[in-house]
């Protein structure tokens, strides 16, 4: 029963074929295109997989982009479906004002998250990071209740902001330090610090608001240049939208 996990960004399409839908399920292969190249899959990457018999994808891109994205699946009789946030799946509650209205890979990834710490321990109170083009910071009481969470810039944002917005400020590639003292270096720890203090504010938050330490889960495709300026400990997991496909389709499968 060959699963096909597909998670469109705001700058990448990444995808998985999996042998069968279940969280341990063997890859069988994997990839990731840019958008503006995504309708090369079907003749490229695509052309010579296993044909995927279900599907199940994630996307923030818009639905320009998902149309793309369904027509190269034309060439297999799979049926394209797309996560929609809900009040509650997978053992989440989700406390969104309006639960529909949460970024799909925001809840993705907390199913994602909070499976992979039960697999490795009981449940306690949990922070999702994903640091992508947009970074969002999410929180999970011990319970499974998603409490809320944060939105804010990317570091590429941040920094294309400041060239805009300030005369004369040009934004090549720095280094991040504890003292910055040149103009490249100031900038990259800035958003660097930016970041890592919003993480590190909502692990406060629910640290206090549950009485118990938190884990905190880093992904996305900027994760690994965060986690060495954190100040806490946090897990870093390289596909967490895959993880949580798999999770949500492995049950849908079963009702």
């Amino acid at each position: 029963m060959t699963f096909l996990a597909i998670d469109v960004g705001n700058t990448r399409l990444k995808w998985a074929l999996y042998e069968n839908a279940h969280p341990h399920g063997r890859l069988l292969a994997h990839g990731a295109e840019f958008l503006e190249h995504i309708d090369k899959l079907a003749e490229g990457a695509w052309a010579n997989l296993p044909p995927p018999q279900h599907m199940l994808g994630c996307i923030v891109a818009g639905d320009a982009i998902k149309r793309r994205v369904e027509e190269q699946m034309e060439i297999w009789d799979v049926a394209a479906q797309w996560v929609v946030a809900s009040a509650a799946e997978a053992g989440l509650l989700n406390g969104y004002d309006h639960p529909a209205r949460l970024g799909a890979d925001r809840w993705v990834a907390m199913i994602g998250a909070w499976h992979r710490m039960l697999a490795n321990g009981q449940a306690r109170p949990l922070v999702v990071v994903m640091v992508g083009t947009a970074v969002t910071v999410d929180a999970v009481d011990s319970g499974g209740k998603f409490l809320g969470g944060l939105i804010l810039p990317g570091h590429g944002i941040m920094l294309r902001a400041l060239e805009s917005g300030t005369a004369g400020l040009h934004v090549p590639t720095g280094e991040v330090r504890l003292f910055p003292t040149n103009t490249s270096d100031a900038l990259t720890s800035g958003g660097t610090y930016a970041i890592a203090g919003a993480v590190a504010r909502m692990v406060e938050h629910l640290r206090n608001h549950c009485g118990t330490e938190p884990h905190c889960v880093m992904t996305g495709g900027a994760g690994w240049k965060m986690a060495p300026s954190m100040n806490l400990p946090v897990e870093l997991v390289d596909n967490l939208i895959f993880d949580g496909l798999l999770e949500m389709t492995v049950r849908r499968l079963n009702v």
